[in-house]
């Protein structure tokens, strides 16, 4: 609840005529703030120390969700580099709220992703989007958006052979995703429940990139902060 203390000068002035207006028009004011943005602001978690995922030289900290086709990865001068139509690659470690920077490289015509706490099986996606390839599917499908459930806006051009930066942050439902420096998605909730649910039972997971898709996409400086607990 919002109180409100007033001077005596002021209380004195209760029954003016002005003064109820100007009243009324605070408490609708108040009222209109969203309950979510309060319980954000006053729940911000602490973050931890970060935390570098991908250490240049090899795979260590990581695994494949289909080791056969682990082929389509390989590590080169600091680059972890998906060639495409093979597994995805996932973190061993876990996380539930956290800050997440990355940098990457999109060949032409290439596909890829970001799998935010593991959410990839069973339509569960929660995956920002990598591409260069989905210029006639909807806006929720381009790079930056939350696949399917968020578009980024405003949406920036496509840079296809170019390094680019996703920072993202994951905070329950809400998710802030910030391109090359632009906010593209700004402190939104997740919508849904059948394709996109987060319930905190189903948290932590790891963070996958996405190989199953077409074309070349190379990965560095892949830095998370968590939250404390």
């Amino acid at each position: 609840m919002v109180r409100i203390r007033f001077s005596p000068d002021v209380r004195g002035r209760v029954g003016d005529p002005t003064f109820k207006k100007l009243a009324l028009i605070l408490s609708l004011l108040i009222v209109s703030i969203p309950v979510s943005t309060l319980n954000a602001r006053e729940g911000a978690p602490k973050w931890g120390k970060p935390i570098t995922l991908f250490n240049g030289r090899d795979i260590t900290g990581w695994r494949f969700s289909d080791p056969s086709r682990a082929r389509s990865w390989e590590v080169e001068e600091g680059m972890l580099i998906s060639s495409g139509r093979g597994a995805n690659i996932m973190t061993i470690p876990q996380f539930d709220d956290f800050k997440l920077h990355l940098e990457f490289n999109c060949a032409p015509r290439s596909n890829s992703g970001v799998y935010l706490r593991g959410r990839y099986a069973d339509l569960k996606h929660l995956e920002v989007q990598i591409e260069t390839d989905s210029e006639e599917e909807p806006p929720s499908h381009h790079a930056g958006a939350v696949y399917g459930l968020l578009a980024p806006s405003p949406e920036l051009p496509r840079r296809s052979g170019e390094w680019q930066s996703f920072d993202i942050i994951l905070v329950g439902r809400t998710i802030t995703v910030v391109q090359n420096g632009q906010t593209v998605i700004d402190h939104q909730e997740i919508p849904g429940i059948k394709i996109g649910a987060l319930d905190r039972h189903e948290v932590p997971g790891p963070l996958y990139l996405q190989g199953a898709e077409d074309g070349r996409v190379a990965f560095r400086n892949i830095v998370i902060t968590p939250a404390q607990k």
